[in-house]
């Protein structure tokens, strides 16, 4: 290994774990995002963005700059681990106008964070078709090895999916804590959204035992600089 690469190899040690699945090491990140060293692989989930300029066409105002800060951060992923392929996991854009609401910064943003690399867009149900003028390939699943990426979860072996926004709530020092968090057993993996106006939905709600079958799944929780994994079962309710 070349001193560069040994320098990249220890920074993404640096922060968040690893989660192996189907006997793959991947690498969680605090930001929510998920790298797969051996294929130079990073993913992402839900990025919804243009969210808030989809609300504002309806009359609920919120401020115009989720797209940019999400690309922003997204940026800063793309710096640190240079990854040779990067798979959006659907919701990429919060409805199908989005991408032609996309501002020309925002879209300059987008097209030199796809330099150099290959880049994968998974359709999910607020963005179904195919979309022009946004760069990258366009497919319902993506799979790879013993995993398969996908938008909506169907509780597969080796599925990493988005769409259900997992969120962890524990007790912490006598009050009640909710973080994103990448929800996992052995087998599959449910990716926390991304997006800076992104929601949540509790671990504990029906639908994540839907995906895994029981609550023996772990909640591994976005925190500033590590995450912090718990036991979904142990978990609260909202």
């Amino acid at each position: 290994m070349s001193a560069f690469g040994a320098e990249i190899a220890m920074r993404r040690k640096q922060a968040g774990h690893d989660i192996v699945l189907a006997g793959v090491a991947l690498h969680a990140d605090p930001s929510g995002a998920l790298y797969w060293p051996d294929h130079g692989l990073l993913a992402i989930a839900d990025l919804h963005l243009e969210k808030g300029s989809s609300f504002a066409a309806r009359g609920m105002l919120l401020p115009p700059y989720d797209s940019a800060a999400t690309l922003a951060r997204l940026g800063r992923l793309v710096a640190h681990y240079a990854p040779r392929l990067v798979v959006a996991l659907g919701d990429n854009f919060h409805d199908g106008g989005g991408p032609t609401r996309l501002g020309d910064d925002d879209r300059a943003v987008l097209r030199g964070l796809q330099r150099g690399r290959h880049w994968v867009w998974l359709t999910g149900n607020h963005d179904p078709e195919p979309t022009d003028n946004v760069g990258g390939a366009f497919h319902a699943t993506f799979p790879l090895g013993p995993l398969s990426f996908r938008h909506k979860p169907n509780g597969t072996d080796g599925e990493i999916a988005g769409h259900l926004h997992p969120v962890a709530r524990v007790a912490n020092r006598g009050r009640a804590v909710s973080r994103r968090c990448f929800a996992a057993d052995k087998t599959r993996m449910v990716m926390p959204a991304f997006g800076a106006f992104a929601g949540g939905l509790n671990v504990r709600h029906a639908a994540f035992t839907d995906v895994f079958g029981t609550m023996n799944f772990t909640a591994h929780m976005l925190g500033e600089r590590r995450l912090y994994a718990f036991a979904a079962r142990r978990c609260l309710p909202d």
